[in-house]
């Protein structure tokens, strides 16, 4: 198993989560209720998945495609290293992920 944390929108509140190699983010992020949409299933038809990854780990992810690139133009509160959680696969390398919750994100799973 490895870890994963999501900095809540507020900034104050983590959630700590464990994952298998080979899961999404998004699903991830989703088992554990955080306000993440995805509501295209991973085919990039929207940005609702969108995450500020910690600058320390951005760089450990692989780079994101153009077609990522051209989704995250249409995200909201999109930062240098923002990603879309859908296309992030969890592997060993990305053990201890940090991502933020951007405050502008949108919930389908109704309020926390």
């Amino acid at each position: 198993m490895m870890r994963v944390t999501f900095i809540h929108a507020d900034g104050k509140g983590r959630t700590e989560a464990e994952a298998e190699p080979g899961s999404i983010l998004l699903d991830v992020a989703q088992a554990h209720m955080m306000p993440l949409e995805g509501t295209c299933e991973g085919q990039m038809a929207c940005s609702t998945c969108h995450v500020i990854v910690e600058r320390a780990d951005f760089d450990r992810l692989p780079p994101a495609s153009e077609m990522e690139e051209d989704m995250l133009d249409l995200a909201t509160g999109v930062r240098r290293t923002s990603r879309l959680s859908c296309q992030i696969v969890l592997t060993e390398e990305l053990d201890g992920l940090t991502v933020n919750i951007p405050a502008e994100s949108r919930n389908m799973q109704g309020p926390r």
